[in-house]
């Protein structure tokens, strides 16, 4: 059961209107990285969780990942008041509306015009939300590792919409929430680690064989060697010949298929086999001489 509070988790105080910021700050609303494709992600990840303390977390962050998505709505909403009443009523001419509500040089003049205002389910660029932001995939191991991602993509675009203002108001309120995702990836990380063994993620341990080696398949300059392919966990090749066939095999794909079907491959590999030995014309060629003049002007003295 859900129950809604009237206070904000994170006081909003906007010193002026500024619908370019507005329209910036729609990517932590409605975009890949915001606060309802977060709630969506650990909600449902709650949902089908069986760990008890596990299923607690992510409940517990959903909801409150909702509580982000009322403060970023809120500013955003915040940051329209000002021209919102004025473009409904018609109070400046058009040409000092227009300059008003584009002032931000971006689209925050179509989502004034098209959303009066309001606090859209849509990124900076217009695009609407979309449920294939969210990648949960049913498998702790591998979806607390997105969360983590997830977290550290959305602490990086708080970072720069921080960047973009001198509110100081919005500056407070969009550091609340960009402290915010660290907590989270703390928590996430410590569940994850929680659960031993975790990596690889799954069940499946992979084949030995390969679970050591890096393949150098970007030769030249640039390479570049560390704890990421060489130490006693690593078998580093290079070699051309022993990245192919890496099997024991010849490294050439085989099929085996019944008689008729092989019978009809082999009808249809004869009647749409290639003649190297002719030559025949193109489309592109029908115009054109291999002088590089038309049929109808070769012969013929072209003047400039």
């Amino acid at each position: 059961m859900f129950a809604h509070n009237k206070r904000l988790q994170y006081t909003v105080r906007v010193s002026e209107s500024n619908p370019g910021l507005a329209n910036l700050l729609l990517e932590q609303f409605g975009g890949p990285q915001g606060e309802l494709a977060a709630a969506c992600r650990y909600f449902t990840q709650a949902l089908a969780e069986d760990d008890p303390g596990r299923k607690d977390m992510l409940m517990d962050i959903a909801t409150e990942e909702l509580s982000h998505l009322e403060v970023i709505g809120s500013l955003v909403a915040m940051l329209n008041k000002g021209n919102k009443g004025k473009l409904a009523e018609g109070i400046d001419t058009e040409a000092e509306m227009y300059r008003q509500i584009s002032g931000g040089g971006n689209d925050s003049h179509v989502t004034q015009v098209l959303y009066g205002g309001g606090s859209p389910l849509i990124n900076s660029a217009g695009v609407p939300w979309t449920a294939a932001y969210i990648d949960t995939i049913g498998e702790p191991t591998a979806d607390l590792r997105s969360n983590i991602a997830a977290e550290a993509r959305a602490k990086i675009v708080y970072e720069r919409l921080i960047n973009c203002t001198e509110d100081p108001g919005v500056k407070e309120a969009l550091g609340f929430l960009m402290t915010r995702e660290i907590a989270h990836q703390k928590s996430f990380e410590k569940a994850l680690y929680a659960i031993e063994p975790n990596f690889p993620p799954g069940k499946l341990q992979g084949d030995p064989r390969f679970t050591g080696v890096y393949f150098n398949m970007s030769q030249g300059e640039g390479d570049a060697r560390g704890s990421w392919n060489q130490g006693d966990q690593w078998m580093f090749v290079s070699d051309r010949n022993e990245q192919a066939a890496v099997d024991g095999g010849d490294g050439m794909p085989t099929v085996q298929l019944k008689p008729d079907e092989m019978t009809a491959l082999d009808a249809m590999a004869a009647r749409t086999m290639s003649k190297p030995t002719i030559d025949p014309p193109t489309g592109a060629e029908l115009g054109a001489a291999p002088d590089g003049l038309s049929k109808s002007a070769k012969g013929k003295t072209i003047k400039p």
